[in-house]
């Protein structure tokens, strides 16, 4: 599946006219569609503070955001408002909606206040059976046993309104919740089907969206647990995959030996033809320059930001062209 996105230097080939009949579609306010094999050269990812017509405004091929300003059902977004961005005066762009599969947020649709009343981070008594802890460093969003038909349900109840909303894809965040259920994992579970369940979980919501929900070009794009990419059905399922903190944790330098298993992982999705996005959190512009050099000459993605993702960032020297 090949993503349609615009390269600016393409951009008027595109309408195959002559010179008159183009300016007149020009001043007209056409914008020429992008060729079907253009590459995704930048993106943007930001989940708070959003502002859909500076997003818009941007000449970003891709953007990863939230389904909703601040997250609640009530005001997400609507299939005009995604239209719109989709189709900005900045340029088309691809628009994915964040949806955490491994973890439930407590400022989320579904959740429910007693589910842990003291906001202690435990369950309380009554909660449903696939709740686990809160996340020590992202308080309010709870573990969950995410093989749970529940929870599935919750998810691809979530899908659904991503669906109707007419983004072009979601982007899957905690895919890694295999390793903390798994074995030598840090919930103590060592449950030994997790990395599998996984993979069937995301092929679940895939089928969802492309033959339930009649998306066959829905684009799935998971977040991190690049290792799942050694699995041919998963590889052949998703569209292609973000990862964090490759080179960087912050502004500080990744040492090899967590940087080379990660990029051997993530050259299998480059070799067989899936977008790599990469997003470091680092903000001296000699690092962030250092992180566009590096993940340019991979192939992959690159997008430097600030890691509570509520700023549209461009970096001097690094703009979306």
């Amino acid at each position: 599946m090949t993503l349609a996105l615009r390269a600016r230097s393409r951009r008027l080939a595109s309408c195959l006219v002559a010179a008159p009949a183009l300016l007149a579609l020009l001043a007209a306010g056409c914008r020429p569609r992008p060729p079907a094999d253009d590459p995704l050269d930048d993106f943007a990812y930001q989940l708070q503070n959003l502002d859909l017509a500076a997003l818009g405004a941007t000449r970003f091929d891709l953007a990863v955001i939230d389904y909703s300003p601040d997250g609640s059902d009530e005001r997400r977004f609507t299939a005009a408002q995604i239209a719109a961005l989709a189709n900005s005066p900045g340029g088309r762009k691809t628009v994915l909606a964040y949806l955490s599969i491994g973890e439930a947020e407590d400022y989320r649709w579904y959740w429910q206040s007693a589910w842990d009343a003291d906001r202690d981070g435990e369950p309380d008594p009554g909660a449903p059976d696939w709740l686990g802890r809160s996340n020590p460093d992202w308080l309010g969003n709870y573990k969950v046993r995410y093989w749970y038909p529940a929870w599935q349900a919750v998810v691809l109840a979530y899908l659904d309104r991503i669906i109707a909303a007419g983004f072009g894809g979601a982007y899957l965040d905690i895919i890694d919740a295999y390793e903390y259920w798994g074995p030598g994992g840090e919930s103590g579970l060592n449950r030994p089907t997790t990395e599998a369940e996984m993979i069937d979980f995301v092929r679940t919501l895939a089928d969802h969206a492309r033959v339930t929900r009649s998306r066959p070009d829905f684009l799935i794009f998971p977040q991190n647990g690049e290792r799942l990419g050694r699995n041919a059905d998963y590889l052949g399922t998703i569209s292609g995959i973000g990862r964090e903190d490759v080179w960087y944790n912050d502004n500080a330098p990744n040492p090899p030996s967590g940087i080379d298993p990660v990029l051997a992982d993530l050259d299998v999705f480059r070799a067989a033809g899936k977008p790599v996005l990469v997003i470091d959190y680092v903000r001296q512009p000699d690092l962030i320059d250092d992180f566009y050099s590096r993940a340019q000459a991979r192939g992959y993605v690159p997008y430097a930001t600030v890691r509570d993702l509520d700023s549209l960032v461009i970096n001097p020297g690094h703009e979306p062209d």
